[in-house]
């Protein structure tokens, strides 16, 4: 995964963020938190874990699927594009 070197500390930082989200879920249930209170924080979760997966999706996608080299950036380009928007709003 040589491109997620680019945004290496950025993957970092959400890899982080996530499990700060993760140790919070641990510390709802052990203190007894309400179901509503421990649901928020699991959907939160996978919110960010989702948004993660996208991103290094995304990079994949532009770096290893698709041939970028400009004498085919237009046939491809529209397509690479329209895989993205559809990995993006699976996420959703």
């Amino acid at each position: 995964m040589s491109h997620t070197i680019r945004e290496k500390q950025k993957l970092l930082n959400r890899v982080r963020r996530i499990r700060g989200q993760i140790e919070a879920i641990e510390r709802a249930l052990t203190e007894e938190s309400g179901c509503d209170d421990v649901l928020q924080l699991i959907t939160s979760c996978r919110g960010a874990m989702n948004g993660l997966l996208a991103k290094v999706l995304e990079d994949h996608i532009r770096t290893h699927l698709v041939d970028t080299e400009a004498e085919h950036a237009g046939k491809h380009g529209d397509a690479r594009e329209q895989l993205i928007d559809v990995v993006h709003s699976y996420f959703k």
